[in-house]
């Protein structure tokens, strides 16, 4: 068997067992909440063929004072009382100079704050570190709040759910916004891009940030940077590959750290176990194939053992490779060299988690080692 092709089985393996050893532990009781970083700026930036993204049209950044105006009116549909309207003019006079971006998008929610106490409520909680169970936040698709002012704050709600890395909840939010019903258009795009990213949704992903880049100028520079990296990986992420199959590992673990365990999760979990049998299947198959035949011609095997005790001639050389495979037991224990020069090969050739997995295998195969010659 190739050594490229053993280490990916060696891989393969372990990441199975992983897999239901993660199913079970949950079983018996939810692991703490993992604090998962919003680090997509590690993304690996490989070339690949340009994947098409369809033509969407241009958006523009909203012009603030008519923004502004737009919260007024509604505060004047409103009846505001005068403190209120005191309120409101001192926290966005009209000589204040223009704003844009995730600042705009701010002020207008704090805005609607003044006169919305489930406003102000959703504001209070977005000034909190997320946790693992948002309470509800139905009233952000009441038909009666007006569609601009609804869409900000689903926005504004949803740019912190993603900071807690729950992008199911995120999504339900985003997925239905504009760019052009929302103060900061840039962000909506931006994290869309990011939840679709996260949860492997590949054309949708594509399609968020291919808009995002149409207009890289109006956006921060850090979301176009960020961005491009997404757009990369996305190009060359290929479904049911190991590099796939180990992403919705990483899935299954952030839900279970946020103490998900319903059957949605359970769903996840079995098409793991699918694909990667599926896989290790596929890559046995092919070693036999590859190990039937030898040099450019073909094999042919004998069906009948021969009759007598004889030599039997025949046209190869007569000559077997001859490799020292040691007098002790302790299968895959490798000397601390060869084991170092397979750990460089994997890091070359295979993305970074997988290394901690092989680590891992070795480990455990020195612990029995350890164990037998007591």
């Amino acid at each position: 068997m190739s050594t490229n092709l053993t280490i990916v089985l060696v891989t393969l393996r372990v990441t199975q067992a992983l897999t239901r050893s993660v199913r079970s532990t949950f079983s018996a009781t939810l692991p703490a909440v993992l604090l998962v970083t919003f680090g997509l700026a590690t993304v690996g930036m490989a070339a690949s063929s340009a994947d098409s993204v369809p033509k969407q049209s241009a958006w523009k950044l909203p012009n603030s004072k008519d923004v502004r105006g737009q919260v007024f009116a509604w505060l004047d549909q409103r009846a505001v009382d005068a403190a209120t309207r005191a309120k409101a003019e001192k926290l966005w006079p009209a000589s204040q100079e223009d704003l844009a971006g995730v600042e705009l998008l701010s002020r207008v929610v704090r805005m609607i704050a003044l006169a919305d106490e489930r406003a102000r409520k959703l504001v209070d909680l977005c000034s909190q570190s997320p946790s693992p169970r948002p309470p509800e936040q139905s009233w952000l698709k009441d038909a009666k709040l007006p569609e601009f002012l609804a869409q900000n704050l689903q926005l504004y709600y949803a740019i912190w759910l993603v900071h807690g890395s729950l992008f199911d909840e995120s999504m339900e939010q985003l997925s239905a916004l504009e760019p052009d019903r929302v103060a900061d258009p840039a962000s909506l795009l931006f994290y869309q891009g990011v939840i679709y990213h996260q949860l492997l949704l590949k054309d949708a992903g594509l399609k968020a940030i291919g808009q995002l880049l149409e207009e890289p100028d109006q956006s921060p520079r850090r979301y176009a940077a960020v961005a491009k990296l997404m757009q990369e990986d996305l190009r060359q992420l290929k479904e049911e590959s190991l590099d796939h199959i180990a992403r919705r590992m990483d899935d299954i673990r952030r839900r279970l750290g946020l103490g998900r365990g319903d059957q949605k999760v359970r769903g996840v979990e079995d098409g793991v176990v699918k694909s990667l049998d599926k896989l290790i299947k596929d890559l046995e198959e092919q070693e036999k194939k590859k190990g039937g035949g030898g040099g450019s011609g073909s094999t042919v095997r004998s069906t009948r053992p021969a009759p007598d005790s004889k030599l039997i001639g025949g046209k190869g050389p007569g000559e077997v490779a001859k490799k020292d495979i040691g007098n002790k037991d302790g299968w895959g224990n490798l000397p601390p060299k060869q084991r170092d020069e397979a750990m460089q090969q994997i890091g070359r050739e295979f993305p970074s988690h997988y290394r901690d997995v092989i680590e891992q295998y070795f480990r455990k195969l020195a612990g029995e080692n350890s164990d037998q010659e007591r």
